[in-house]
């Protein structure tokens, strides 16, 4: 499936309809090459679950959490990660207990997509806007349009 997103305003409602369909366990996978907004599409989620305030870009730090949210959320960036089992080394699987995962640059973590709960989302750059394309994992079959 393919989402158009032209602008901020499309990236803010696209970021709403996947917070209202995500639930613990699940992983919204965020790939794309630099600057497609994969932390923007990160933020507009993370701001639509009721967090109010700055969401820094995790890139230096990795992981950032959110227990003020309706959905416990883990929001991680892979970029600076050199090979995928250094994802058991900064304890990944302790921060996702009972939270959802925001990821960029899944790929650098080995993927999720095999994982039912995975929300693979492939942004693109498309003229001035952006282009999403979404593969749901088999528990998001029936949440997602």
């Amino acid at each position: 499936m393919r989402v158009s997103l032209p602008d901020l305003e499309a990236m803010e409602a696209f970021g709403k309809r996947i917070a209202e369909r995500l639930v613990p366990g699940d992983v919204v996978a965020l790939s794309g090459t630099l600057g497609t907004g994969k932390t923007t599409l990160a933020r507009a989620i993370i701001s639509a679950l009721g967090h109010v305030g700055e969401v820094p870009s995790p890139t230096y730090t990795i992981i950032e959490t959110y227990d003020d949210t309706q959905v416990p959320l883990v929001h991680a960036d892979f970029y600076r990660l050199e090979d995928p089992a250094e994802v058991e080394e900064i304890g990944l699987d302790d921060y996702r207990e009972g939270a959802a995962l925001l990821a960029e640059w899944p790929d650098n973590a080995g993927g999720f997509a095999h994982e039912a709960g995975c929300l693979w989302i492939a942004l693109e750059k498309v003229g001035e806007g952006r282009e999403a394309v979404v593969t749901p994992g088999t528990s998001w079959q029936s949440r997602w349009p």
